[in-house]
C-alpha cells in the first residue's frame, strides 16, 4: 500500500506493512500545489497477498487444491465479490485522501488458455463467464465509487481493442468501454505478435502498430453510446527480448505519440519500468 489503509487492515492487514508513506496529506497537497493530477494505481485480481489468506477464494487446481500462479504471482479470483468489496474500499480511500482517478489494473483473469481452465477452479458457483465478471465489477466499482466523483480508469490489453472475443481474460471491449471514464489499452508495439497488422514486427514499427490499434480502439467506441475516453499506453522502454527490436528513443517516442495525434487523442500514458521518461520526449518544436 502506498498509505494505511483501513480496509486492508480489514481484509490484509500483511498488506500495510510496507507502505510508502506516513503522511498521504501532506503527500497529497504537494501534488495539488503543483497542479499535478493524481492517479492511484490498484492491481485488482492479481492480489497474490490475498489469495494467500483465502485461497478458499482464489484460483486453486483441482486435483491439488494448490494455489495457481502465473506472472509472478498468485491470484484471486475475478468472481470473488468478497475481493471486490476490498479493491473498491482501497479506492474508496484513495479518493477520499485526494487522488483524483483511480486506474484499475490488472481488471482481467490470468491468460490461462481453455486447455488449463479445465484444471482450475475459479470459484465460480454460478457459471458465469469471465466477460460477465468483469464487467459486472467494474459496475460495482462504479456504483461505489460515484458519490466521491472520482474518474474511473481501465488498464487492458491491447488486442482487447482488436479482437471480438474477451481474449479468454474476461476484457471485451464494449462491456468495459461502455461503464469506466478511460480506457487504457497497453498497445506497446513490443506486445504485438509476427505479422499483427500486416507488419512482420510490430515493434520495429512504432507509428503504425499504434495507429493501427488504436483506430481498432476509436471503432470499437462507436459502438457504445456512453464510450469511455481513450488514454492508450504507449511504449517507453525497448524490447530486447522481441526478435527483429529496434531501440526505442525519441524518435520511437515522437512516432507513438504523433500516431495519437493523427487520430485525434490527445491523452496517452508510457511506461517505462525504471521511471526514465527523458524531457527530450515531450519536447514540442516551434
Amino acid at each position: 500500500m502506498l498509505f494505511y489503509s483501513e480496509a486492508a487492515e480489514k481484509y490484509v492487514p500483511i498488506a500495510n506493512t510496507k507502505i510508502q508513506t506516513s503522511n498521504i496529506n501532506a503527500l497529497m497537497k504537494k501534488f495539488k500545489d503543483n497542479n499535478i493530477y493524481t492517479i492511484a494505481r490498484i492491481v485488482t485480481f492479481k492480489s497474490p497477498k490475498y489469495a494467500v489468506k483465502y485461497p478458499e477464494r482464489a484460483i486453486t487446481y483441482k486435483n491439488s487444491g494448490k494455489l495457481y500462479y502465473a506472472d509472478g504471482a498468485y491470484w484471486a479470483s475475478p468472481f470473488d465479490k468478497e475481493l471486490w468489496a476490498y479493491n473498491t474500499a482501497v479506492a474508496k480511500e484513495a479518493l477520499e485522501v485526494g487522488f483524483n482517478e483511480i486506474q484499475f489494473d490488472y481488471v482481467r483473469f490470468p491468460a490461462t488458455g481453455s486447455k488449463l481452465d479445465k484444471k482450475l477452479d475459479f470459484k465460480n458457483p454460478n457459471k458465469s463467464s469471465k466477460t460477465f465478471a468483469v464487467q459486472e465489477f467494474v459496475k460495482y466499482a462504479r456504483s461505489v465509487l460515484n458519490p466521491l466523483e472520482g474518474y474511473i480508469s481501465l488498464d487492458v490489453f491491447g488486442w482487447t481493442a482488436t479482437t471480438t472475443n474477451d481474449s479468454g481474460i474476461g476484457q471485451h471491449w464494449e462491456g468495459m468501454s461502455n461503464v469506466a471514464d478511460y480506457m487504457s489499452p497497453m498497445v506497446y508495439p513490443s506486445h504485438y505478435g509476427k505479422n499483427n497488422f500486416g507488419l512482420a514486427v510490430p515493434d520495429a514499427n512504432p507509428y503504425k502498430t499504434v495507429y493501427a490499434s488504436m483506430s481498432d480502439a476509436i471503432e470499437r467506441n462507436e459502438n457504445i453510446k456512453t464510450p469511455a475516453k481513450l488514454r492508450p499506453w504507449l511504449q517507453g522502454f525497448t524490447a530486447k527480448w522481441v526478435r527483429g527490436y529496434i531501440p526505442y528513443r525519441t524518435v520511437q517516442i515522437r512516432a507513438q505519440i504523433q500516431a495519437c495525434i493523427d487520430l485525434g487523442i490527445d491523452d496517452y500514458i508510457f511506461w517505462n519500468a525504471s521511471n526514465n521518461y527523458p524531457e527530450a520526449w515531450f519536447k514540442v518544436e516551434e
